[in-house]
């Protein structure tokens, strides 16, 4: 078996740092970013596809859903390594090689905490701690010889055991070792340093890859991937659009470009294929429901929009002007010419194209009969329009479908009228509330009652002008359980109704499966 994670330097001769996406794992743990098994298959094969070197594909032992969609990914995956998460126990590091081994390249991660603070979580002294540490990293690389160690919040772990217990996983067969910045709390000078003092005084430290993992807590995950690598790490961790628990983790797209447009003073180069990044970009934000805040890096809308007099003459005279990188270098058509309601499927297909998105042939006919009524609604379809179509097609299985929608609203409370199909039969009901979305999210509840408890309600405009079109997220919470659910509309109501529908068919869906895929880890197990 063998790594495709190799350090040989590129033609270019610059040091290859290799790319390990966790959109699927840490980039799920999101409260409310669940994905179907579906959505996690084709995040995986569009990561592939743009040349991630390692998926981090899950944590099988944490639900059967978890070890069926890492299987899944590592019977698919054609070149990138497919790597899964496991705990220091030896049952975790089973089920998680069981998940993997069908990859062409698998590799087996395992952690535990090793701060004074996490130390206490499964009560173990210093000295039981590197025994299970030398115990667990044995059994990975008895499995697999392509292991992964990490000692979790190392940044906040005394000097002297974080160099004991590195030593001890490199002795034990760990090829990687990852150091993560679990709770966003170390600065760039710090990262750099860090890497750069473990690969100095700890035995062995030649012969195995660092990794850094960090934490955007307070806004430096980016600075410090980029300054670990300046220490000597060789591997990132990362998520597209930074997604991730809290404050979210290192993005994966502003560590490519910044090595790509920065080449001068960070002499590295990655496998990734730049101009697939805004379609990846979009279609996370899509299924886990984390809509791309506007001015985000790389991939917010007006990350390449100029509005400024000074800014747009000098544009027009010089791109370069004010754009350090081309908007087509991460996947962004040049242009944003609107289609009408006289065009046809093949003009659609094409628009796609340039947008960097191949859909199949079903989802291109349930995109294009939406795109005919949005066009008979709206006299110019842009490409944001076309986008918000993509992001809401495929929504899975429909429990709860709209049929029709009215709203009465003015002075004093507003009233919905709603028809909707249940499971192939049709309900109406007729309910006030405070506004327009308060009565209609009550009469989706008089037809199919819950106890769902709305975390978050937004809306985004797609375009601009009255026409355009509102894109709404929607995050549910019930018995634990979490789902989103997103749609676009021209009229901000009926896209509230379809979205809160949307969240109430997921949380149908995981609530059937609640038997046989329910989270079954917990830190008290580690003791």
């Amino acid at each position: 078996m063998t790594d495709s994670t190799h350090q040989t330097a590129p033609a270019d001769g610059k040091d290859r740092v290799v790319i390990f996406d966790t959109t699927l794992r840490d980039g799920e743990q999101s409260p409310g970013a669940t994905m179907t098994h579906a959505e996690k298959l084709e995040i995986a094969g569009l990561l592939d596809e743009m040349g991630v070197d390692i998926i981090e594909a899950g944590f099988p032992i944490a639900s059967e859903g978890d070890f069926r969609a890492v299987s899944e990914i590592a019977k698919r995956a054609e070149t990138s390594v497919i790597c899964g998460l496991a705990r220091a126990q030896l049952k975790d590091i089973d089920r998680c090689w069981e998940a993997v081994k069908h990859a062409r390249r698998p590799r087996i991660h395992t952690f535990i905490g090793t701060s004074p603070l996490h130390r206490a979580i499964p009560n173990l002294t210093r000295d039981e701690m590197a025994e299970r540490i030398h115990e667990t990293v044995t059994h990975a690389r008895n499995l697999c010889d392509n292991v992964q160690w990490s000692p979790m919040d190392a940044t906040r772990t005394e000097w002297d055991y974080l160099c004991r217990v590195v030593e001890i996983a490199i002795k034990a067969g760990a090829s990687t070792i990852n150091i993560p910045d679990t709770v966003g709390y170390t600065a760039p000078v710090e990262s750099a340093d860090l890497i750069r003092r473990l690969i100095a005084e700890v035995p062995g430290a030649d012969d195995v890859i660092f990794a850094t993992h960090c934490h955007n807590d307070l806004g430096m995950a980016t600075a410090n991937s980029l300054a670990a690598v300046a220490g000597g790490a060789r591997q990132i961790e990362c998520t597209i659009n930074g997604l991730g628990e809290r404050a979210g983790n290192t993005a994966l797209e502003e560590v490519v470009m910044a090595m790509k447009v920065r080449g001068d003073i960070m002499p590295y180069s990655t496998g990734i294929d730049t101009t697939k990044i805004m379609n990846i970009s979009r279609r996370v934000a899509a299924v886990s429901g984390f809509a791309v805040q506007f001015n985000k890096a790389i991939v917010g809308k007006n990350a390449f929009a100029h509005e400024s007099g000074i800014h747009q003459d000098g544009m027009l005279k010089n791109a370069e002007t004010f754009e350090i990188m081309r908007p087509e270098d991460v996947g962004i058509a040049g242009t944003s010419l609107p289609l009408g309601k006289h065009s046809g499927r093949a003009a659609l297909r094409a628009k796609l194209k340039d947008l960097g998105i191949e859909v199949g042939d079903n989802q291109l006919k349930d995109i294009f009969v939406r795109f005919k009524d949005l066009a008979d609604r709206k006299k110019e379809v842009y490409d944001d329009d076309i986008l918000a179509l993509v992001r809401t097609s495929g929504e899975g299985e429909d429990h709860l479908e709209l049929i029709n929608l009215k709203v009465i609203c003015g002075t004093g409370p507003a009233e919905a009228v709603l028809e909707m199909e249940v499971d192939g039969v049709e309900h109406s009901a007729t309910c006030e509330g405070d506004g327009p979305v308060d009565a209609t999210f009550k009469a989706v509840r008089a037809i199919h009652p819950n106890e769902a408890r709305l975390q978050l309600y937004q809306v985004n405009a797609v375009t601009e002008g009255t026409d355009a079109q509102a894109t709404v997220s929607v995050r549910l919470e019930e018995d634990g359980m979490i789902a989103t659910g997103q749609s676009a509309d021209t009229d901000t109501v009926v896209a509230s109704a379809k979205a809160y529908i949307n969240a109430l068919n997921r949380l149908i869906v995981r609530r059937a499966k609640t038997g046989s895929d329910t989270a079954e880890v917990s830190y008290k197990d580690l003791a």
